[in-house]
């Protein structure tokens, strides 16, 4: 497998204090206006895609479904993550290119 640039960059981004991770920080970055990127796992349930998905076209918040939950959770340390908020502008930036969302 080849490394990922995303999962990679996440790593970095919550090395350097600017990731929320978890469904309540994810939420709470977004509502507060600090999430440049939100990330939901791909085999999070249909019901949380949907609620971020609203919630970051509502408050224009780039948003994707990427990568399983273990992996998410795993690039930032942590067992396993079904949603995370990029609080920090140039990593989300970087992110949003590989993802095509830039």
């Amino acid at each position: 497998m080849k490394p990922d640039k995303v999962l990679s960059m996440l790593g970095i981004a919550a090395k350097s204090g600017n990731i929320k991770s978890g469904e309540f920080s994810t939420e709470s970055a977004v509502k507060e206006g600090k999430a440049r990127l939100v990330i939901v796992a791909e085999d999070a349930s249909d019901n949380t895609k949907k609620k971020f998905q609203n919630m970051c076209e509502f408050r224009h918040v780039p948003y994707a479904v990427y990568a399983p939950k273990e992996m998410l959770g795993h690039c930032i340390g942590k067992e396993f993550r079904a949603s995370v908020a990029v609080t920090d502008e140039g990593i989300a930036k970087v992110i949003r290119k590989q993802l095509d969302l830039a």
